[in-house]
């Protein structure tokens, strides 16, 4: 008798450990969307010098090429 209520005990655990790989994935509730916070008007006046000191260095730099181009053209035509 104690064998056959081992055999069924184990049978039981069995089925109800694998019971949870049927189970149905619940769907995450839909999160609000977190505030978006500005960001300090220093940080954004710093932002700007930033960009436009880039602008300027890259403005020289081309204007630096071109004139390299423009000695380099005329020696290629000959």
């Amino acid at each position: 008798m104690k064998k056959l209520l081992a055999l069924f005990a184990a049978v039981i655990f069995t089925l109800s450990l694998s019971l949870v790989a049927f189970a149905e994935e619940a769907k995450a509730p839909e999160a609000a969307p977190a505030a978006t916070t500005e960001k300090a008007p220093e940080a954004k006046a710093e932002k700007k010098v930033k960009k436009a000191k880039k602008a300027k260095k890259a403005k020289a730099k081309k204007a630096e090429e071109k004139p390299a181009e423009e000695k380099a053209a005329p020696a290629e035509a000959k």
